[in-house]
């Protein structure tokens, strides 16, 4: 989900912060098993919407899910690239 406020461009320490802590978060998996495992997690709400009945809230949801994929895709190429151009 796009939400772009009025915000200013952060500063280079705050970008600095945000990269060191996706770092962190993604040296604990692969973006492979990371999006393996936010399917996992989209299919069990799915499955629970079953029990639960109706979600307005259900098309948010779908779109901040396709948005985590796509930047698990986008680490992927980003780390791809990295690799082969020899820096680690």
């Amino acid at each position: 989900m796009n939400t772009k406020t009025h915000m200013t461009d952060p500063s280079d320490a705050v970008l600095l912060a945000y990269g060191q802590m996706v770092r962190d978060l993604l040296s604990s998996s692969t973006a492979e098993r990371w999006n393996e495992q936010l399917w996992a997690m989209f299919d069990g709400y799915i499955l629970g919407l079953q029990e639960l009945g109706h979600a307005p809230e259900l098309h948010h949801t779908y779109f901040s899910f396709k948005e985590l994929l796509e930047f698990f895709e986008h680490v992927e190429e980003i780390r791809v690239g990295d690799s082969s151009s020899g820096k680690k």
